[in-house]
């Protein structure tokens, strides 16, 4: 397994300090480690020159900043070039990376999402609409803005339009050009306690972390994510972290997917936990 991980921008052939750790813990397990442009698939540049030291004919597994769906597929067609095959396709990572593409899959298990297409008033009364009332959380395809609760993530009822456009408003204005797809809202659901981070490979889940948000709050001793396994499965994906947390009611929901090449590891999980059940997984 070949690690990719992004370049620091002053000093473009050492890992970016953010990923320095899993990169030297990845060497010192006998893996290749090398380093992408990634700046080149979010701002512009040049591609071919982004992967030009990346070695040829390899199997690879992508671990760095967040990138939206068709900067991915960029990357993936770079790599192709040079005959490297990610260990997960572009097709893959939207899937994983983007709500629409995983939300079929574990609904059982969610709560309850709509979502448009772009960021029309239109398409957001419409999606209003389909949950009828109460309260709801903001977010789009990728991320929400829960740390800007109540004016751009917090709708506290669906039925009141004008009230929910203004949440709607300024999540777009902070997201800016990250704005994702379009705007997703969800049922809201009482929750307690920190989330907890569970990450799968090949549909196994392979290490249970505390949140990167919470990295303080390791995952309590009732924590069952073999409960979710069939869910995983069937997303059919070969990496990606799933977030749980505590309902009210005390039983546990699934609140978030992601594709596990970006999804953050929590500051109290070593870098070398991770690369173990990478390279035991490979």
């Amino acid at each position: 397994m070949l690690l990719l991980v992004p370049g620091d921008p002053l000093r473009p052939r050492r890992p970016d300090e953010h990923f320095a750790a899993e990169a030297s813990a990845a060497r010192a397990a006998c893996l290749e480690v090398a380093v992408v442009d990634h700046d080149a698939f979010t701002r512009g540049g040049d591609h071919a020159a982004a992967v030009a030291r990346v070695p040829a004919g390899r199997d690879a597994v992508y671990r760095g900043w967040m990138l939206r769906a068709e900067q991915y597929a960029a990357l993936a067609t770079a790599l192709a070039a040079r005959d490297v095959v990610l260990r997960t396709s572009a097709e893959q990572y939207r899937r994983g990376h983007e709500l629409p593409g995983w939300y079929a899959a574990v609904r059982a298990a969610t709560p309850e999402a709509v979502w448009t297409q772009g960021a029309e008033r239109s398409g957001f009364e419409e999606a209003l609409a389909a949950l009828a009332s109460g309260p709801a959380v903001l977010r789009d395809y990728t991320k929400s803005m829960k740390h800007h609760w109540d004016e751009a993530a917090f709708i506290p009822d669906v039925a009141d339009a004008d009230a929910a456009w203004r949440v709607a408003s300024r999540f777009r204005e902070l997201r800016a050009d990250d704005f994702a797809g379009g705007f997703v809202l969800r049922r809201f659901e009482p929750f307690t306690g920190a989330e907890v981070r569970t990450w799968w490979i090949g549909g196994v889940c392979r290490l249970v972390t505390a949140h990167p948000d919470t990295p303080g709050e390791q995952p309590p001793a009732d924590v069952d994510p073999a409960a979710f396994a069939p869910l995983i499965a069937g997303l059919d994906l070969p990496f990606v972290t799933a977030d749980l947390v505590r309902h009210a009611d005390g039983g546990w929901r699934m609140v978030e997917i992601g594709d596990g090449q970006v999804s953050d590891r929590p500051a109290s999980t070593p870098a070398d936990a991770l690369i173990t059940a990478l390279r035991t997984a490979a």
